[in-house]
């Protein structure tokens, strides 16, 4: 085991004290270039190593980027696609940047206390998932922002706020999973949404809209918006089991309805499940398209079209921006960063063209 290097060892070595050392390696206030060298190749020489809770203390710091989780009774939230890819992505970047990850936890209903996390110096910044477009949200997000703490949200967006998020193009993707249904012949294409505090979920009837009114499929009511027909329109909570519930009334109205479209893979998969009860093959007999493309998506039988989100890609755009603004944080030149990355349609077999036996 080697010795343990201190700093007053780098400092006689350097020719300089001990305070000198410090505040080349915290990098706090002015000092010669010559000076700097000389403690640096010091500490090479001896292979010093400063301690990185003494700095991050010194630099008043954490070192600690927070992730704020929802935390859902009942449900493994390690173990879903969606948050899985999401924390890898943020991980992988997270350990590049030398930090620690800090979890927390936020219950359903739940007020939102985002800045007490900055108060008590837990963390340096932090990126929010599972937000949700409240009154009572936006208000605690403002107040993150006046403060001028680092923040980001993944996967939702707030409609006239400069928040910084990185999100991914729902309306691009539930528009072309749509107008794929409708290229394979399928004209009365149900569709099941999520909740709509989430943005997402907006996004995808946005998507599913801008295709079925393309194809002149709606008519505007007298209020000028869609009008959909209510045997095409469900809602769900983004659960396997929503979907399940959902399949007794879509099996109902199967006479008329050529597809489905389901606003995530948990949900169509409960769907099927709910369908193969009544004796009904979904994604055989019905048109399915699902939306996250998780790996379920490759075993469901059939295997299920779904659109491809960069969840991971997502979680490293999220903590490569926060971690950036830990250093200028405050500066005028940080402008409002919002992300958007692209989707992909991915086919397979679960939704056959409206002709195909």
């Amino acid at each position: 085991m080697e010795p343990i290097v201190t700093r007053r060892e780098v400092a006689d070595a350097a020719g300089v004290s001990e305070a000198t050392v410090s505040r080349v390696f915290n990098n706090v206030g002015p000092m010669k270039e010559e000076t700097k060298q000389r403690v640096l190749e010091a500490a090479k020489r001896l292979n010093y190593h400063p301690n990185a809770i003494a700095q991050n203390f010194a630099r008043g710091r954490s070192g600690n980027l927070g992730i704020v989780l929802p935390y859902v009774p009942k449900v493994h939230i390690f173990s879903t696609y969606y948050f899985s890819e999401v924390l890898s992505g943020i991980g992988e970047k997270v350990k590049e940047k030398g930090y620690d990850m800090l979890l927390m936890f936020r219950a359903p209903g739940e007020e939102s206390d985002y800045i007490q996390l900055f108060r008590s110096q837990k963390v340096d910044a932090c990126i929010i998932l599972g937000a949700t477009d409240t009154p009572g949200e936006r208000e605690e997000l403002r107040k993150l922002e006046e403060a001028g703490h680092p923040f980001c949200l993944v996967n939702q967006h707030f409609e006239g706020e400069r928040f910084h998020e990185v999100d991914a193009d729902h309306v691009k993707g539930s528009y072309e999973a749509v107008r794929h249904l409708l290229d394979q012949g399928h004209r009365e294409i149900a569709f099941i949404s999520g909740p709509p505090e989430f943005s997402n979920s907006r996004d995808r009837r946005k998507g599913y809209l801008k295709a079925m009114q393309e194809a002149g499929r709606f008519s505007n009511n007298s209020q000028g918006e869609p009008d959909i027909p209510g045997h095409l329109y469900y809602e769900g909570n983004y659960s396997r089991t929503s979907g399940y519930k959902i399949a007794s009334e879509i099996y109902k109205q199967l006479d008329r309805i050529d597809a489905v479209f389901v606003s995530n893979d948990r949900m169509a998969v409960g769907l099927m499940q709910g369908l193969r009860e009544f004796g009904v093959a979904g994604g055989k007999e019905l048109a399915i398209v699902g939306y996250d493309d998780s790996d379920t998506a490759r075993i469901t039988d059939p295997p299920l079209t779904s659109v491809a989100v960069p969840f991971y890609e997502m979680g490293r755009a999220a903590a490569e921006e926060v971690l950036s603004r830990i250093h200028s944080s405050g500066t005028e030149e940080q402008g409002t960063i919002q992300i958007k990355l692209d989707t992909r349609l991915v086919v397979r077999a679960s939704c056959r063209s409206h002709n195909q036996p």
